[in-house]
């Protein structure tokens, strides 16, 4: 068994206009102050890196680790999850989603500029020293997720052919330079559980670079069983977000929400402690099957404060940590091997 790493931070939701959360090391000294270790970048946000620079040169990474080295803090990956969700992009979410993309593009031109991106998220992996980013998939598909009306035949299969031409070049330039994509399984992305991760699997003839970052909130949130997930996947998991949520169903509403407000919802991020995902059980079955990465806090709570969540989430991942064991708890009483005495035992001589 292998021993995780932690705690770490993504750093993206907390991010704002005034310091100490406006800058890279301000909010680095912040986070090592509250006792993380490790940080999660989004690259589409200027305020922390400079995606061309860090694809560009390796000094300018390097100079980037090592502020963040004085502070106690290492990188643990990039993360390109807008500009994932932009590669594939149903119409009817091309407003709503025009913040992620520069505006006056098509789908193709968006394709190229998403796929871009990623290159140069790629390449600036390389030159960090990292080697998962964490991405969305984007959906063509998500809007006919449920069958009503009835879907036409082939409509899946197309959207998945046409996910796997655009995300396949990616995979392949990833792998090449010795990087994994770890596709967040997110509800409206095309990959939002184990099904359709299987099926993308399918699709990419099982591609090497395709691999998972674990968020158990989202897979709770489907009441999906975020625990036999971890054994079904193991292989596969490249990073790990510790996000909590609830599933409180009502009279009134259950997995859909009924169109009301995050606050008033059946399903609920919360922050670490306060929701209902078992990390003891989580922290307990990855470490068994031999994850070795970060255990990275993502806050998302829709009742306490994103500083709050910082706060508590810490020590909260630091007390899950499993420091894994080397040896049997019955060790001191294990006899040599011996197959002569074996066979005596079992009555074979």
């Amino acid at each position: 068994m292998s021993t995780m790493q932690g705690p770490g931070i993504f750093l993206a939701q907390f991010l704002g206009e005034n310091p100490p959360f406006n800058q890279l090391e301000a909010i680095g000294t912040w986070v090592a102050e509250l006792g993380y270790r490790g940080v999660q970048i989004p690259t589409w946000d200027a305020r922390v890196i400079d995606l061309d620079q860090a694809a560009e040169s390796k000094g300018y990474c390097d100079d980037l680790r090592g502020k963040l080295s004085e502070q106690g803090l290492e990188v643990i990956e990039l993360a390109s999850y807008l500009q994932g969700q932009v590669i594939a992009m149903h119409p009817a979410y091309e407003r709503l989603f025009q913040p992620f993309y520069p505006t006056g593009l098509n789908d193709q031109q968006r394709v190229e500029w998403a796929s871009e991106e990623l290159r140069k998220t790629i390449r600036a992996s390389v030159n960090m020293g990292t080697t998962n980013i964490s991405v969305l998939s984007g959906g063509l598909a998500w809007p006919y997720l449920y069958p009503w009306p009835q879907r036409s035949d082939g409509l899946i299969e197309e959207a998945f052919q046409e996910l796997t031409q655009r995300w396949l070049p990616l995979l392949d330039y990833a792998h090449e330079n010795g990087i994994t994509l770890g596709y967040e399984l997110h509800p409206g992305s095309d990959l939002y559980d184990g099904a359709t991760f299987r099926q993308f699997l399918e699709y990419t003839t099982q591609h090497p670079a395709a691999g998972i970052t674990y968020d158990p909130s989202h897979l709770l949130l489907q009441q999906l069983d975020y625990l036999e997930f971890i054994s079904i996947f193991a292989d596969r998991i490249r990073a790990f977000h510790v996000k909590d949520a609830e599933f409180n169903p009502t009279g009134l509403q259950g997995v859909y929400g009924g169109y009301q407000s995050w606050k008033e919802r059946a399903g609920r991020f919360r922050s670490l402690g306060d929701g209902q995902v078992n990390f003891s059980r989580v922290f307990s079955l990855l470490t068994e099957h031999g994850y070795d990465g970060w255990a990275i806090l993502e806050w998302e709570c829709c009742v306490k404060s994103p500083e709050q969540g910082a706060q508590e989430g810490a020590p909260f991942i630091q007390r899950h940590l499993i420091d894994a064991t080397a040896q049997a708890f019955d060790d001191f009483a294990k006899s040599e091997t011996d197959q002569t005495m074996n066979r005596e035992i079992l009555g074979l001589e």
